[in-house]
């Protein structure tokens, strides 16, 4: 890797005093440290603005920006719009790569300095990340997410490639949508479940704060939105019928995507983007995922960025 290569860090969070410091350690543990690290405090009515004063103070490069409390836990286009305030106090052009960081993980120690390294290696990475796992019982669960995708709580970018996508939309299942924009253009976006690159998500996977069912619901809305199918929702939901909350989990999604549908709510309104999409999700059902990503570079000649 290229030591003069950059990279910033951006955490929205609010009320994560249970959980940040296990991640604050762990990057202050990273073998290559970030450039910067911009916090923005979300309204937080906790410990958490104790906690970041504490850390910001022994640290130059961490600024905390401080957002009023609008009196509940935002998700969705709510976490994209504190992103953002982190955005506006950076010049992005001063780095090579930006992440958008959660605060409820621990990461490896190498977690960052290898991203940045498998990107330099390939050219076509336009968005990246590790694996989530759970603790649970003294065992690492893993979330299970699919191999097309960068995981929306640390996605790390080539700055050049966030910037040609025009950033995250700040509508649901922002971090689905971005990835597919990647892959129109002829970029990768990915993740690699390896013991280097697997990091602890330490708030389960789609909890809500009304609970993990609510959370699920969410998540069939969001793939409605975004413009999948119900066939595919069908099998993704399947797909998950053995992870928790079992059988319950899965009819959740399925039914966050029917009551939508039923309800015919918006869609996200870039026909070709949901045309790319239904096109990508019947290959995947045809020939796998794999094969599929693989045929969607071949048609999409990368375009320059």
């Amino acid at each position: 890797m290229n030591s003069g290569q950059r990279y910033v860090l951006i955490s929205p969070c609010r009320n994560e005093a249970r959980y940040m410091r296990q991640t604050l350690d762990s990057v202050l543990a990273q073998s290559v440290l970030p450039a910067k690290w911009v916090i923005v405090d979300d309204g937080s009515t906790d410990d958490t603005p104790t906690i970041l004063k504490e850390y910001a103070q022994r640290y130059p490069w961490i600024e905390v920006i401080t957002r009023a409390d609008r009196g509940y836990r935002a998700v969705g286009p709510g976490v994209v719009d504190a992103f953002y305030s982190g955005y506006a106090a950076i010049d992005p052009a001063e780095y090579d790569f930006l992440c958008k960081l959660d605060l409820d993980l621990r990461l490896p120690p190498r977690y960052f300095e290898i991203l940045m390294h498998r990107m330099n290696e390939d050219r076509s990475i336009a968005t990246c990340s590790g694996k989530a796992y759970v603790e649970e019982g003294g065992r690492l669960i893993s979330e299970r997410h699919g191999d097309d995708t960068s995981l929306g709580m640390t996605k790390f970018y080539r700055t050049a490639c966030f910037r040609a996508i025009g950033g995250f939309v700040r509508e649901v299942m922002w971090d689905g949508i971005d990835c597919h924009q990647c892959r129109m253009r002829g970029w990768q976006a990915c993740s690699w479940d390896e013991p280097e690159l697997r990091f602890i998500h330490l708030r389960p996977m789609g909890s809500s704060q009304r609970g993990i069912l609510t959370g699920r619901m969410r998540h069939g809305y969001g793939q409605y939105f975004m413009g999948t199918g119900f066939l595919f929702m069908a099998a993704s939901a399947v797909s998950r019928i053995h992870q928790k909350p079992y059988v319950l989990g899965s009819l959740a999604m399925l039914w966050g995507w029917l009551s939508s549908a039923i309800q015919r709510k918006p869609r996200y309104q870039d026909v070709a983007f949901r045309a790319f999409l239904r096109r990508y999700h019947r290959r995947v059902l045809l020939v796998g995922k794999r094969k599929a990503v693989q045929e969607m570079r071949q048609l999409y000649e990368p375009l320059p960025y």
